[in-house]
């Protein structure tokens, strides 16, 4: 089984516990676009609005191919604080394209925490999600369940 994380770059600090965790049960770890490089958004942004917007751009045709090549994705979705305000379960913009993806993909869509309260609730519950509540297991339990079914 091969699971592509998405999540914000804020969550970045939290995926190698995960990786290691999944890599130990043999399943193999898609890493986010710019996982080896947090800052390149930010890089590509000031050499301009072009360059930021290919970059993005870019970003999105990547994700595209990685979630193809893919079973699953699991979106990591903390809580996350921006000037002084917690956005609980957090999913931002990027992270709900790559589920949207993943979506008319057909591709299995792990979610780490329940959907968050908000303006895209329903459109994420429509990507019928598998909400694990942080229980990795239930990533190879429904993995087997699914196999038996097939």
């Amino acid at each position: 089984m091969k699971i592509f994380i998405i999540c914000s770059k804020k969550f970045y600090n939290r995926i190698e516990e995960i990786k290691n965790v999944l890599e130990s049960r043999d399943i193999e770890i898609v890493l986010p676009n710019s996982y080896e490089d947090a800052t390149a958004e930010e890089k590509a942004y000031a050499l301009g609005k072009e360059a930021h917007q290919k970059f993005k751009s870019d970003m999105y045709k990547l994700s595209e191919e990685k979630i193809s090549d893919s079973d699953a994705v699991l979106v990591l979705n903390f809580d996350k604080e921006k000037d002084g305000v917690i956005y609980k379960n957090y999913i931002g913009g990027a992270t709900f394209l790559e589920m949207y993806d993943a979506f008319r993909l057909n591709k299995k869509i792990y979610m780490y925490n329940d959907i968050p309260d908000g303006l895209l609730y329903d459109e994420i519950e429509g990507f019928s999600p598998i909400i694990i509540n942080g229980n990795l297991d239930l990533i190879e339990k429904n993995n087997v369940m699914s196999l038996k079914n097939k």
